[in-house]
């Protein structure tokens, strides 16, 4: 039987020996490193995935320079919850004790939530570290974001969770093959609790009383997940991170790249129509005059995941993507519009030149409009002008 906590709490690691992971920010030669056995930790905020360690390691780093360690959930605590810990570490400060406040989702904050915490980061009443799986330029006040130091953790690597998985297997006295603790690691897409996760169904369901499994196989964990939890959210920095680099691959001619990462956004859950919209978008900025007909089969591609939806429209939008990007480049037509656009924000509304413009009635025909102009079909235009006079001879292509 496993312990009452989530084994990814019960198997929390309690110093860096046993920490997996995030070399970059916690290697011995890392400022953060040295920081911490100088007991020199300023104010941090903790940005990257989910499970890549975030809360362990503000549990470290607070045993490791015996501060208090304090923690809160941004999605069920605010400023009053704040002021409580705010006392309690002024008490403790007076006694030599420093406080580590550790603020969970700290994106969840509110401005004047967020704002609460600048005088007590100031001071020194708290040592901060927040957490976040949001772009902190987006999701932190600049205000509180200019008094800490960001460090970018990354998604667990296979060799890392293999490392966990196993330390996990030896505590609770189970045995995995090779292969088995491989898929838990891939499955679990760099993320150190969905791995433990799985690990604590998979021992929960072999060890149960109607279990018919005597060991813990492929199939048993194929099973549990069904399918990859892709790291994705739709509203977050990893929708423009994927879109992105769609839309680079596609301009840079890559179709591979391109189907993959289109994969990865329809697969974890992405609106189809989305990315459509993005496909003709591209098909006339980038593919262009390069490529008319790009236009007419992103519409149709566009048209046909409207009418089917998934999953029958992958592979329209498979299509699409590897069409687009094997098509030559063109860019005429964007650039074209944006020198226009920069054109019309400088000068205005000029007036249009009187021979350009359509006189349907007669005190039209009397002040001048439409007299002079010449019309094509039958007759050379000549030096005939057609922008503003203001803006004559204007060129954006």
């Amino acid at each position: 039987m496993l312990k009452d906590l989530p084994l990814a709490s019960y198997l929390r690691p309690n110093n860096f020996k046993e920490f997996a992971g995030q070399e970059k920010i916690i290697g011995e030669s890392t400022w953060l490193y040295q920081a911490i056995k100088n007991d020199t930790v300023p104010s941090l905020i903790f940005w990257g995935p989910p499970g890549s360690g975030k809360t362990t390691l503000a549990f470290i780093i607070a045993k490791e320079t015996k501060a208090e360690f304090v923690e809160l959930s941004a999605t069920s605590s605010g400023v009053k919850d704040l002021k409580v810990i705010v006392d309690r570490a002024k008490s403790s400060k007076r006694l030599g004790v420093k406080t580590i406040l550790f603020i969970d989702e700290i994106h969840r904050w509110n401005k004047s939530q967020q704002d609460a915490l600048l005088p007590q980061v100031e001071n020194g009443t708290i040592t901060l570290i927040g957490a976040t799986t949001e772009n902190p330029s987006f999701a932190v006040n600049g205000a509180l974001l200019s008094r800490v130091k960001v460090a970018i953790l990354e998604a667990l690597t296979s060799e890392d969770l293999e490392l966990i998985i196993k330390r996990a297997t030896s505590s609770l006295k189970v045995k995995l093959n090779t292969d088995v603790i491989g898929l838990i690691s891939r499955l679990a897409n760099g993320d150190a609790r969905r791995a433990l996760g799985i690990l604590e169904s998979a021992v929960e369901s072999v060890s149960g009383e109607n279990s018919k499994n005597s060991k813990i196989t492929l199939q048993l964990v194929k099973e549990i997940v069904n399918k990859p939890n892709l790291l994705y959210d739709k509203k977050g920095e990893e929708h423009y991170n994927l879109i992105s680099a769609l839309h680079k691959s596609m301009r840079g001619g890559n179709a591979d790249a391109a189907v993959y990462y289109l994969c990865r956004m329809i697969e974890a859950g992405e609106d189809p129509l989305y990315v459509a919209r993005r496909l003709v978008r591209f098909a006339s900025e980038d593919v262009g005059l390069a490529n008319n007909s790009a236009l007419l089969l992103a519409m149709a591609s566009y048209d046909a995941v409207k009418k089917l939806g998934l999953p029958e429209c992958g592979v329209h939008l498979a299509h699409t993507v590897i069409y687009l990007a094997k098509s030559p480049k063109n860019i005429t037509a964007y650039m074209a519009y944006e020198k226009a656009k920069a054109e019309v924000e400088k000068s205005g509304n000029l007036p249009v030149p009187l021979y350009l413009r359509n006189a349907p009635t007669k005190l039209m025909k009397d002040i001048g409009y439409s007299k002079g102009y010449k019309y094509t079909p039958l007759e050379d235009d000549g030096d005939q002008e057609y922008m503003p006079d203001k803006i004559k001879g204007k060129k954006f292509l």
